[in-house]
């Protein structure tokens, strides 16, 4: 799977990333059509937000109604990783619904991009397909 996004939202990702690198920060994908025409930052309410990431629950409805109304929808979230790997973890592994939404992980000034499919031992932390970013 590929999927499109601006170099300016990856340059915006990776900075958020770097500005709090002892903790995981996290967003929403708002786009469509394997395109993310926007990322929007949200507060991580995790009670231990260096090793886990919640999405602010307001944040999340917030975005789904406005993303709604513009035409478009939420396609998949980001977060960073302190320990510099940008590859899923067992905690995302964990977490991780076969929704077709797209994950972005941030970590030592890289992103890439997965998406969280059934079970199967062959995939990322058994869980994760790559996915190839296009950027312009």
């Amino acid at each position: 799977m590929k999927l499109q996004i601006s170099s300016a939202n990856v340059e915006k990702l990776v900075h958020a990333a770097a500005q709090t690198p002892d903790v995981e920060v996290c967003g929403l994908l708002v786009g469509n059509d394997g395109a993310v025409q926007d990322v929007v930052m949200t507060t991580n309410t995790a009670a231990d937000p260096s090793r886990s990431f919640e999405i602010d629950p307001a944040a999340l409805l917030r975005t789904h109604r406005e993303a709604r109304g513009g035409g478009m929808a939420v396609i998949g979230h980001w977060h960073s990783h302190p320990n510099g790997v940008p590859s899923p973890s067992a905690r995302d592994a964990a977490r991780a619904l076969d929704n077709g939404q797209i994950w972005l992980i941030v970590a030592g000034g890289a992103v890439q991009g997965w998406i969280a499919q059934a079970a199967d031992p062959m995939l990322m932390a058994g869980r994760f397909a790559a996915v190839t970013l296009v950027t312009d």
